[in-house]
């Protein structure tokens, strides 16, 4: 069974995937990336019998008519967090201004080119009313490089993203989140996609990983749906 996956749940679905494939009697193979490039996938045609993006983009395919109606699936909450190098100092973002100041103090800070918060993070920025000064200290990798490995290599002194992208990766320490009143909390979910082979079985499989998942999500740096 094909599956694309955004890398915000790659770490859940990756510590599934064995029994889930003993579950179903199935094999899956897994295409992992962030939600947008995946979504412009399968709305190019592109064959995936599951789908786990957002669940706002989840909700677009189905009104397409690119994924099944009735198959979303939630399966977890997930915010953006704030990482450094491993023994380095952690900032104080705890607050707004708090993050404002320690953005405006680092060197140089890394977000993702396309993914979800890599997206959400200049209007962070903008809020702040620090874009036009951050503007020389943004690391912006190209699609698919972890921001975690960037701080790790000391190629950024700070990193935004996903937190459940950040903490997989050795060589960093997650601060925290951004502050509530900066937050972007993301859903992510499961749909199946038009082009599924069996999509009844696609369906009970999203639901394997809704349930499978939830003894996972605190410790992935996620929450329940």
């Amino acid at each position: 069974m094909k599956i694309f996956c955004t890398n915000g749940l790659k770490s859940v679905l990756i510590e599934l995937a064995p029994a889930l494939e003993r579950e179903h009697a199935i094999s899956l193979s897994t295409t992992w990336g962030a939600t947008v490039g995946l979504a412009r996938e399968i709305a190019g045609g592109a064959q995936a019998d599951l789908a786990i993006l957002t669940g706002e983009v989840v909700d677009d395919l189905i009104a397409r008519g690119k994924a099944v109606a009735g198959s979303r699936v939630d399966l977890a909450r997930s915010g953006i967090g704030v990482a450094v190098c491993k023994g380095a100092p952690r900032p104080d973002i705890g607050t707004a201004d708090a993050l404002r100041q320690a953005l405006l103090a680092a060197r140089s800070v890394a977000h993702s080119k396309s993914g979800q918060s890599g997206l959400y993070f200049p209007t962070v920025l903008e809020r702040l009313g620090i874009a036009a000064e951050m503007r020389p200290k943004l690391v912006v990798p190209e699609s698919g490089i972890a921001i975690g490995e960037v701080v790790a290599k000391g190629e950024a002194e700070i990193g935004i993203q996903q937190i459940s992208e950040l903490l997989p990766v050795a060589g960093v320490e997650v601060v925290g989140p951004l502050p509530p009143s900066l937050q972007k909390i993301t859903i992510f979910s499961a749909g199946v996609p038009a082009m599924a082979t069996d999509p009844r079985a696609a369906l009970a499989l999203a639901q394997s990983i809704a349930r499978a998942s939830r003894p996972l999500l605190a410790a992935k740096g996620l929450e329940p749906p």
